[in-house]
């Protein structure tokens, strides 16, 4: 099964090789990824995903926390979180392959109650397991699926469905299902979230975000630590300065124009905070990535 996914994914990668490493597929939140070296460090703030990785290794860390993930196990992240991740193992002759499909929370909420299950279990957002038989014959299926383009807009919707409800009946079910129990602390907190990723050069006051939470500041706040691992302040401002360096490094934005257009006021003090996330200041860190990207080229 694991070896057919792989012949899929990787057929399916190379004729869209052009599109870059990262291919957004017709079906909505399914991609596949593709790389023929280790790659840099990746910041981001990630969706609550599964990854399914099939040739090679990726290292995923989250705070004091690392992961590896080699081929037939699965990465999966159950809230919105900060991590720091790399492509650890990839060759010309053997690629990293993975195929990653970000988590419905109207699906997962539909199946939960109809499952009918009590949420439980841990708050650990970032976990990994060998991917189950259930769950690598949906994504199998998937992959056939757009080798018939005419069927996707037809059958994908209960592809996913299915992948969804496999997840929900696996060992982490009861993590995956508060993402979509309604009125959890998951839930809740998940709208905060989804305001500051829309918001976050803005000036968001945490009272704000709390009532749109329906919780008190207090409360919020350590709801909001305990899910995402990080203070609502924290993760906007990381959010600001992964979209600052985006912009250094996709577009050419200089340093003062990056700061200004993720809503820094300061330009030394966004200097000083983006050290110490990236671990150099901007310029320098910008000179490294692209030196980088010309070596490998």
């Amino acid at each position: 099964m694991t070896d057919l996914l792989l012949q899929a994914v990787s057929r399916y990668a190379e004729a869209h090789a052009h599109h870059g490493s990262v291919v957004q597929t017709p079906i909505p939140g399914l991609s596949t990824v593709r790389a023929t070296e280790p790659s840099g460090l990746l910041y981001a703030i990630a969706h609550p995903l599964i990854c399914l990785v099939l040739q090679g290794r990726k290292q995923v860390a989250m705070g004091s926390q690392t992961f590896g993930f080699a081929a037939g196990e699965s990465l999966l992240i159950t809230a919105d979180v900060p991590t720091v991740s790399r492509i650890t193992r990839a060759s010309a002759a053997a690629p990293y392959l993975s195929m990653v499909l970000q988590l419905s929370l109207p699906v997962i909420a539909d199946l939960s109650a109809q499952m009918g299950a009590v949420p439980g279990g841990d708050h650990v957002p970032v976990r990994g397991d060998p991917t189950d038989t259930e769950v690598a014959d949906v994504a199998l299926r998937l992959m056939r699926l757009l080798e018939r383009p005419q069927a996707v807009p037809l059958l994908h919707a209960s592809l996913v469905r299915e992948l969804h409800y496999w997840l929900l009946a696996g060992r982490h079910g009861a993590a995956i299902r508060r993402l979509g129990w309604p009125g959890s602390h998951a839930q809740r907190v998940a709208r905060a979230v989804a305001v500051l990723r829309a918001d976050f050069a803005q000036p968001l006051p945490v009272e704000s975000l709390a009532a749109l939470a329906g919780m008190s500041p207090s409360s919020f706040h350590q709801h909001f630590r305990a899910i995402t691992s990080l203070s609502p302040l924290q993760f906007q401002k990381q959010l600001r300065l992964i979209e600052a360096r985006r912009l250094m490094l996709s577009e050419g934005a200089g340093a003062s124009r990056a700061a200004f257009a993720v809503g820094y006021e300061s330009v030394s003090q966004f200097t000083r905070e983006y050290g110490r996330l990236f671990g150099l200041p901007p310029v320098r860190d910008t000179q490294a990535a692209k030196g980088q990207a010309h070596a490998a080229a």
